[in-house]
């Protein structure tokens, strides 16, 4: 156990106020078939690397504050680790009432109708939403939205007899009610918090929006991967490849026709009672993550990735502006090619299946592209791969659009690192390299930027266990230390990081540990941790945390 941080007992409820201290990959599979081969899986990175300003990391705005993270080591062990001058809060974690009827979590009885009103088995974040318009008793408030990717039999039931039913629910997404009262804290059962799930309704619009049969309507959300929130207001949620989770629940075609799902959903946090509508505009494939912006004449850009080796990244920018209600039921899909430091966005023709038309159309193909990252203060994305055949570690790519216009037609690329052991010869961290001593980022699968220039970057090994944790990285865009990632928080064993989302002030960021103790050859009743709580008998949970400073102040300084 780290010093300062006490383990919570089981009768203890589940600490839901960022005050409070406590104790201690898969690749979505490709929906269409005759998609172009995966060629040049390398060219994207490699034209990166040899490029003379890429190669150093050199600084592409005036240097910014830096951080006050310092090197420090992320051992593999069962509890987790915390940078110096910080503390780690449990807030929600599997089995935690979302809604507020939800029951008391039973983890060796199943219920799918409870699960329906917990929060799920695994958990990757989406993002923070906050209103335009302050509450008339003047207490901020803000909808945190964490999307529930999987739920792997083995972990989540007892002697890892599946039980689909009861997975379906747990899968999806959890919005949760935020409010400020001196302190950020996660409301019980507050009034917008709501669960997404299979049983959940939904309208589909654009050009497949009357779907199989010519209905306007399917039931359930499948395998969300990542989401945003969009500066119009609204949560974009991503689902991955649907028919994995098809086969598992033995779906009747008639009730759940395949064609309903692989969308990216767009839906109001603020209305509980909103219905979710599967933007078919945005194109159908298994999704990785999505991210969201307007173009300098008011126009929606939607950045999308899918997730797999050799897979594209893809954007959208819609035929109107973004403040009508059907923004995204048309506009234009394209995929980017990347040739050096230049971008280009190929257009793709209207109505195909964009990962069959990407490779055609010019796209680069990229190693396993996953994360999304929008600058808050300029045009500045930054894509995370997660690594391939050609880059088992991965790395992180920033692009500038042209103009610093997200809706012009290119963009100037720039490698922010190449991940890895910095003893490997690829292996690439700023221009100063990384600091002794300190643990090495692999396998980046999220990526979210702060207002001060920064990105946290969630590191996720699907549960394989190396010779060091799982991590969330800050990593400085400017100044001297651009391009070197140095650990905030590392996750306890096989456990990886589902993502970071900060509250409008920057004090406290969320973040997520997904599936500790889901390490291969290990069961739901011997984890290779019990991470929360500790006590035999409890499977580990996927667990909603918060990071805060003791001193106070933004996260990362």
């Amino acid at each position: 156990m780290d010093a300062g941080r006490q383990r919570v007992p089981r009768s203890a409820p589940p600490r839901r106020e960022t005050g409070s201290s406590h104790g201690s990959a898969e690749a979505a599979g490709r929906l269409a078939s005759g998609a172009p081969g995966m060629i040049a899986r390398r060219s994207a990175l490699a034209a990166l690397l040899a490029a003379p300003s890429l190669a150093r990391g050199q600084p592409a705005r005036a240097p910014g504050r830096g951080s006050d993270l310092a090197p420090m080591p992320l051992p593999v062990k069962q509890d987790d680790s915390i940078a110096r001058g910080y503390r780690r809060d449990a807030l929600v974690r599997w089995g935690d009432r979302v809604t507020f009827d939800a029951p008391p979590w039973a983890p060796l009885r199943p219920d799918p109708e409870g699960a329906a009103a917990q929060f799920g088995w695994d958990a990757r974040l989406a993002g923070v939403a906050a209103p335009t318009q302050q509450a008339a008793d003047g207490i901020p408030r803000a909808v945190l939205a964490v999307v529930h990717p999987t739920v792997q039999p083995g972990f989540a039931f007892p002697g890892g007899r599946d039980q689909p039913a009861a997975a379906a629910m747990m899968q999806g997404a959890s919005l949760l009610n935020l409010e400020r009262r001196g302190r950020w804290v996660v409301v019980d059962g507050g009034f917008q918090s709501r669960r997404l799930t299979a049983a959940t309704l939904c309208r589909l619009s654009g050009p497949f929006g009357q779907g199989p049969g010519g209905q306007g309507s399917v039931r359930g959300v499948l395998g969300l991967q990542g989401g945003c929130v969009t500066p119009w207001g609204t949560l974009l949620l991503a689902e991955g490849d649907p028919a994995p989770w098809l086969a598992r629940l033995g779906a009747d075609p008639a009730q759940m026709p395949p064609a309903g799902y692989g969308w990216v959903v767009e839906l109001n946090p603020f209305d509980p009672q909103s219905l979710p509508v599967k933007r078919t505009a945005l194109g159908r494939f298994a999704h990785g993550d999505v991210a969201a912006t307007l173009s300098r004449d008011g126009h929606a850009v939607v950045y999308l990735t899918d997730r797999r080796a050799g897979g594209f990244l893809f954007r959208f920018v819609s035929a109107g502006t973004a403040t009508a209600e059907d923004a995204l039921d048309a506009g234009r899909l394209s995929v980017a090619r990347m040739e050096g430091e230049r971008v280009t966005w190929m257009p793709l023709p209207a109505g195909s299946d964009p990962v069959a038309a990407a490779g055609p159309a010019g796209g680069s193909p990229l190693d396993m592209p996953a994360g999304l990252g929008l600058d808050p203060s300029g045009p500045r994305l930054l894509l995370a791969c997660h690594g391939g055949p050609s880059r088992p570690a991965g790395h992180v790519i920033e692009l500038t659009a042209s103009g610093g216009d997200d809706g012009a037609e290119g963009a100037r690329a720039a490698l922010l690192f190449a991940a890895g052991d910095p003893r490997g010869p690829e292996t690439r961290y700023g221009q100063a390299g990384l600091p002794p001593g300190s643990a090495w980022l692999e396998n980046p699968a999220t990526v979210t930027v702060d207002g001060r220039g920064r990105a946290w970057i969630g590191t996720d090994r699907g549960g394989r266990v190396g010779a060091q944790a799982d991590g969330l990285f800050g990593c400085d865009l400017d100044g001297p230390r651009r391009g070197v990632p140095l650990p905030l928080y590392g996750a306890p064993r096989a456990g990886a990081i589902g993502g970071a989302a900060l509250t409008p002030d920057g004090e406290v960021l969320f973040s997520a540990v997904r599936h500790p103790g889901a390490e291969p050859g290990t069961s739901f009743e011997r984890p290779a941790t019990r991470w929360p709580e500790f006590q035999a008998g409890l499977p580990p949970r996927s667990t909603l945390i918060g990071l805060v400073r003791n001193g106070g102040g933004p996260v990362g300084g």
